[in-house]
């Protein structure tokens, strides 16, 4: 088996990652490499299991207003990850990168509180719907 996996081009697991960081100018940039090695550059973007669920959504709820609103794109966030986490804030982990700041990891109350509140405006843009729906 190391036989196979020692010959030139070949690697013998695949790793995708997602790369943060800033330029110069303060512009923050996502990366996601691949197995292949190529790299791509996305606004918003999700790997792992689900993660074209999680993906699919951001491309239908991401605008430029919300990037530039920290809370906004926090709880963007967390509405794309309750699209496919079960059991609410105990499965998630949050981290934020801040231009010139350390990485945050947001403490388990937090992400519970924001997955509270996120799911209350989903409940009450849901209703708000049925309503719209039931007076046409």
């Amino acid at each position: 088996a190391v036989e196979s996996t020692q010959s030139t081009g070949l690697s013998p697991f695949g790793l995708s990652t997602l790369i943060v960081g800033f330029d110069y100018d303060g512009s923050a940039h996502l990366f996601q490499t691949d197995p292949s090695g190529t790299y791509h550059e996305w606004k918003a973007n999700a790997i792992g299991r689900s993660g074209k669920t999680v993906r699919e959504f951001l491309e239908k709820h991401y605008t430029e207003e919300i990037a530039a609103s920290d809370e906004a794109c926090i709880k963007l966030t967390v509405r794309a990850l309750l699209e496919v986490v079960q059991s609410g804030g105990k499965n998630i982990e949050l981290a934020v990168m801040r231009k010139g700041q350390a990485l945050e990891i947001l403490d388990t109350k937090t992400v519970e509180k924001l997955v509270e509140e996120t799911e209350k405006e989903r409940d009450a843009e849901a209703e708000a719907k049925k309503k719209a729906a039931g007076k046409s």
